[in-house]
């Protein structure tokens, strides 16, 4: 029976690599869809996001490499931040985060409220092959559509970039160099973070949550807060206790 069964397990792996392969091999994974959503979003301005923490600051190169400091980006606007790498191919990792956030530009190319009053900041995990040429060249297409800002930015530099990821609690596996040194990143989870237009994250979005609506909705409510409170930015200094997915709705 031992046998037996080894022999159908090996059978399935074979199975399972024969219909995977093709997919695998495909330099452009495409972007899967969204997780089924096992609710009805409320209603933008029904509900109120928590402050988490204060977005933390770093030196970066923007894709003309005139360096630039984070606080420039996750102020004035509301901004929806995420990290990736151009030659990911993980279909749930940054392919399908810059499909979502394709889609979500898309969606609000007809309110000009938002497309006015958004941004969205994308941050190399990986210094030592993105350059800011490299950078250029992926973001075309994308960073002007329809007069809506998107910015595609690195670090100089593993060694500044590695404190800006604890800040965010966001979670990545880095590779080390024959010495020891940090050489790269990878391994990833996908997070975006959703920062208000005073520099605090007010949402933490896990593969889950990752919904359209759902972040359309979060993103009008905090520009209907915008218009009616006005609350002292929060310190760069001050750190984040936790994260929220989804909730405080």
């Amino acid at each position: 029976m031992a046998i037996i069964a080894r022999i159908a397990a090996e059978a399935l792996l074979v199975a399972v690599l024969a219909i995977a392969a093709p997919a695998m091999a495909a330099s452009d994974p495409g972007v899967p869809r969204a997780p089924r959503m096992q609710f009805v979003p409320p209603a933008a301005g029904t509900y109120s996001l928590q402050h988490i923490q204060a977005s933390p600051d770093a030196a970066l190169l923007d894709s003309s490499a005139h360096p630039l400091r984070l606080s420039e980006l996750t102020r004035g606007k509301i901004t929806l931040l995420t990290f990736f790498y151009t030659h990911c191919t993980d279909p749930l990792g940054c392919p399908y985060a810059l499909g979502l956030m394709s889609t979500l530009r898309d969606r609000m190319a007809s309110d000009s409220d938002l497309r006015q009053n958004v941004r969205f900041v994308s941050i190399s995990f990986d210094p030592t092959y993105d350059s800011p040429r490299q950078l250029r060249s992926f973001a075309h297409g994308l960073a002007t559509k329809a007069g809506f800002e998107w910015d595609f930015v690195t670090t100089p530099s593993i060694a500044v970039l590695q404190p800006l990821l604890d800040d965010f609690g966001q979670d990545v596996r880095i590779e080390q160099a024959g010495d020891g040194r940090a050489a790269r990143t990878m391994n990833h989870m996908l997070k975006l973070f959703l920062i208000d237009p005073r520099g605090s994250v007010r949402e933490i979005y896990a593969l889950d949550y990752l919904q359209p609506e759902v972040m359309l909705n979060d993103l009008r409510t905090l520009r209907l807060e915008a218009r009616t409170v006005h609350t002292p930015p929060t310190p760069l200094s001050s750190k984040g206790t936790g994260e929220s997915v989804g909730l405080a709705r």
